[in-house]
């Protein structure tokens, strides 16, 4: 006889499990406790299987009825329902190990062993941290647009209108690397193209009048602050390298036999080793230097470790301490100073500076017939440039 909701709920547990059947291989299993578990059987194979359905009352009798009809269409396909039950359980517990947050440690650990520089690995850590703290825990398939745009919103809110740029950026590259090794399908932070606002961009102050640089140089001499940090500001004029660069040189990177500085890849922002020319006044500040910092690795170590280099901020202090506010210059200025008064000059050809800049040519076309670094040319500009800023410092700017 079929059960009906009544004969189940007056079903009392026995000393020992028993069940009651309802029909086409569906029964209820009664435990001791007094649980109520809906089973099916059926053969496949030959074999005698059971699918678990469900606890009564949570499953009722029409429902698990309908889980029965089901799974002996399955069975008459010749689906196992039982192996389908646990493979969808499988996979659905392989989608909520698919984190946002797993994902990005991923990503964070492949770009560390691709050698990206330290410096790189503090902003993206900073950046993914603040999604994780959103959405870190959501399966990669639950986080849509719209929950991207709400975090978004939070640095855009506060006109911090570039971290939220730069923070939609490092989103979607986790998102590119969860397709490309097969954790989902969809990047959400495509469809927020043109969502944010836009910042100003705002190019770093620097000086390209011939007095005023000369009126710097004259100030660096006159600095009265460490002499690690006048030389660095000397240097940094003269090799037009990213602060940062020259802030992380170590003594070996220097070969004084061929007056060569190779700046390693993991160091450049292109990721590719970088040759600076040496010059004559470049040699004498690194002998000045070396008398004070060649007992170490770094040439311009912290004054709090040696082991550390000296701050981002130092050289950008010393600047406002000569009286040189952030509107008009900034340590990354020098190479905007160089760029603009090599290119003046009409003395060297554009490729050859681009080269000293460590610039990458963007079009695609044009970078496979320029592949030459101009070491030659650069030799000799790297020579002009020391002497051009040692005759603006001397006041002949004319």
């Amino acid at each position: 006889m079929a059960l009906t909701d009544a004969k189940i709920r007056n079903l009392k547990p026995k000393d020992r499990p028993y069940k009651i059947a309802d029909f086409d291989g569906l029964y209820i299993h009664v435990t001791p406790k007094g649980s109520k578990l809906w089973r099916f059987k059926y053969r496949i194979l030959g074999k005698e299987k059971l699918l678990a359905i469900g606890i009564y009352p949570a499953v009722s009798l029409l429902t698990a009825r309908k889980a029965r009809d089901d799974a002996r269409i399955q069975v008459v396909s010749g689906i196992d329902p039982s192996q389908l039950k646990r493979e969808s359980f499988l996979a659905d517990k392989d989608l909520q190990n698919r984190t946002f947050g797993k994902v990005a440690k991923m990503y964070l650990n492949k770009i560390e062993k691709e050698g990206r520089a330290e410096a790189t690995m503090k902003k993206n850590r900073w950046y993914l941290d603040m999604a994780i703290s959103d959405f870190g825990n959501r399966p990669l398939s639950e986080i849509t647009s719209p929950i991207v745009l709400r975090c978004l919103r939070k640095p855009e809110g506060r006109g911090h209108y570039e971290t939220a740029r730069r923070l939609r950026s490092s989103i979607g590259a986790v998102f590119r690397h969860a397709i490309a090794i097969g954790q989902t399908d969809n990047d959400p932070t495509f469809a927020l193209q043109g969502a944010l606002i836009r910042p100003t961009v705002v190019s770093r102050a620097a000086i390209i009048d011939k007095k005023k640089l000369g009126g710097l140089m004259r100030a660096i001499d006159g600095f009265q602050g460490q002499a690690i940090t006048k030389i660095a500001l000397e240097m940094l004029a003269i090799v037009a390298t990213r602060p940062g660069e020259l802030r992380h040189a170590v003594w070996s990177e220097f070969d004084f036999e061929e007056n060569i500085w190779t700046i390693p890849a993991q160091r450049m922002k292109m990721r590719k080793p970088h040759k600076v020319p040496l010059t004559k006044r470049v040699i004498e500040l690194l002998n000045q230097l070396r008398e004070i910092t060649g007992y170490g690795a770094l040439l311009f170590p912290s004054i709090r470790s040696s082991k550390r280099p000296m701050s981002e901020n130092t050289l950008n202090a010393a600047l406002r301490r000569m009286g040189y506010s952030g509107e008009e210059m900034t340590a990354h200025g020098f190479r905007a100073s160089f760029s603009t008064l090599a290119n003046e000059s009409g003395l060297w050809n554009p490729d050859a500076i681009e080269r000293a800049l460590a610039h990458v040519e963007k079009n695609e076309v044009r970078r496979a017939y320029a592949r030459g670094e101009h070491w030659d040319e650069r030799v000799r500009l790297a020579d002009w440039w020391a002497g051009f800023l040692g005759e603006m410092r001397a006041g002949n700017d004319k």
